[in-house]
């Protein structure tokens, strides 16, 4: 299907509504991805759960919408691309709201898996249906529409999920999101109702897809379980591994033979797209992981609250809004390779400017990397997603889109369990180690008990029990000072795979994603 060329015939007053009502379920979508990063220890402390446990939340519907976007060409073939975007649309509303009922942290995740698995079909239709909705003429209006929505969300996602966490509860989060779904999908399929692409019949790859769902589910349950469960000291952590390796190998093997399979590897085969999608899942896994880590150290750390944890982020947001057009019109002009490594020297001189953060630091000091990293992010994705559909066939191109996008975000959500299993295992180390040049009959910790005692303290249990915390907060300062580095300098690595890609000849694709 040539989405760009079966343009819809509406008139100005009512192509504005429909334009607005599609932007909004990609708004939705992509909200959801990061409004719940700040809220996490306040979701984990009204569920009785640690906020390690909380990320649940986030992997859970990363997850299930990885799984999911496969699915999208096959469900728009069968079933028309506007009626899946509605259903879709509508789907998502009422998970979203029964995710703002859930009652534990096992119905929360429950709904979040079922939220991420209906909303495959989202960001690729609302692209696609825009881009008939504005023909080819005006393919730039309808792109520029498009990936403005996809940036100005994570911007809002962070304030909106802090201030509803401080200021509401937690559930509004996933309330917010009903009036919009249904007003999204209402005037969808009232004005383009009446222009679904037309359909056929296909086969659709059941034994890819529960391989598929198999192996990704067992590596991402062993990712976020092998902390608690002393990794392979655990029996079921040993077991999850077996599964996951074992289905993987039989999915691998049945893909490459399948005629329709669910994600076509042999993709792979183009040096441009395999280069281009290791060297962007590699990066945006880091960057997911920051920004998953950051709002959690804020809050749980250093005293934030969930709004100003999001002011924090937002500022990033905010530059790559800016930066997206002009980095737009340079694609097709300028090296996308160049524009690509613009992007990860962004990301990796943020990341190195976090690692010289102290636990004293200003507001402002916390944002100022974030600027940097908004350049970051209004040229990576571009320029990246231009690099790996170079030379793809326009009749490929969709099935190109899903298998990145797939790949990305299961990868997004294997960085955040590797993130929070990193951070505490490592700071269990620090504290370790602070812990041994911390004697009781040292010197320098009887003046600091002194100091308390001073102060009003005049227990000397109490005064160690405010120690000790303070040790903790510093062992968790040194983590996060260690991962930001190790960020940088991964950040840093796929630049070698972005030089070693051809050339790409046009910017033809560069927001099929």
């Amino acid at each position: 299907m040539n989405a760009q060329a079966d343009a819809v015939a509406l008139s100005g007053g009512a192509r504005g509504l429909v334009a607005l009502a599609l932007a909004l379920g990609t708004f939705m979508q992509v909200l959801d991805t990061s409004i719940a990063n700040v809220a996490i220890p306040t979701i984990a402390g009204n569920l009785g759960v640690s906020s390690d446990q909380g990320t649940w939340v986030i992997t859970s519907f990363a997850v299930s919408n990885g799984i999911s976007v496969p699915l999208t060409g096959w469900l728009m073939q069968r079933y028309g691309v506007v009626r899946t975007f509605v259903l879709s649309v509508l789907a998502f509303t009422a998970a979203s709201f029964l995710c703002g009922a859930a009652w534990s942290l096992s119905s929360l995740v429950v709904f979040r898996v079922l939220q991420g698995a209906v909303s495959g079909p989202m960001i690729p239709g609302s692209q696609a249906l825009l881009l008939r909705l504005f023909g080819p003429a005006r393919a730039g209006t309808a792109l520029a529409i498009w990936s403005i929505t996809t940036l100005v969300a994570p911007v809002a996602g962070p304030v909106l999920g802090g201030y509803i966490s401080d200021d509401w509860s937690w559930p509004w989060i996933f309330y917010i999101n009903v009036p919009v779904g249904v007003l999204s999908g209402f005037v969808c399929w009232h004005f383009l109702g009446r222009h679904d692409t037309p359909t056929r019949q296909l086969p659709i790859d059941t034994v890819g897809l529960g391989l598929l769902m198999l192996w990704v589910g067992a590596l991402q349950v062993m990712l976020d379980k092998g902390k608690d469960l002393d990794w392979f000291g655990s029996p079921v952590i040993v077991s999850l591994c077996v599964v996951a390796v074992i289905a993987f190998i039989a999915w691998l093997i049945w893909e490459l033979t399948e005629r329709y399979p669910i994600v076509d590897l042999s993709l792979f085969t183009r040096r441009n797209f395999t280069l281009g999608t290791i060297a962007f899942c590699i990066g945006y896994a880091v960057f997911f992981g920051n920004i998953v880590l950051l709002p959690l150290w804020l809050q749980t750390q250093l005293g934030y609250t969930a709004t100003w944890a999001g002011l924090v982020a937002a500022p990033a947001g905010l530059v790559s809004v800016l930066v997206a057009p002009f980095v737009g019109r340079m694609v097709g002009k300028v090296d996308a390779r160049l524009l690509g490594t613009v992007g990860f020297l962004s990301f990796a001189i943020s990341f190195f400017m976090r690692s010289e953060l102290t636990a004293d630091a200003s507001f402002f000091a916390f944002v100022v990397p974030q600027l940097v990293m908004g350049i970051g992010m209004g040229t990576f994705f571009v320029a990246m997603i231009s690099i790996l559909l170079d030379g793809v066939p326009p009749e490929r191109v969709p099935s190109a889109s899903g298998v990145s996008n797939f790949i990305r975000i299961v990868a997004s959500a294997f960085a955040t369990s590797i993130t929070t299993t990193f951070w505490d295992r490592d700071e269990a180390l620090h504290q370790t180690h602070l812990a041994e040049s911390s004697s009781v009959y040292s010197p320098n910790l009887q003046a600091s008990i002194n100091g308390l005692q001073a102060l009003g303290i005049s227990n000397d249990h109490t005064a160690i029990g405010v120690l000790s915390q303070d040790l903790i907060h510093q062992a968790y300062l040194l983590s996060s000072l260690d991962y930001f580095r190790i960020s940088g300098w991964l950040t840093l690595a796929p630049l070698i795979l972005v030089w070693l890609a051809r050339r790409p000849r046009s910017a033809q694709h560069a927001a099929a994603e």
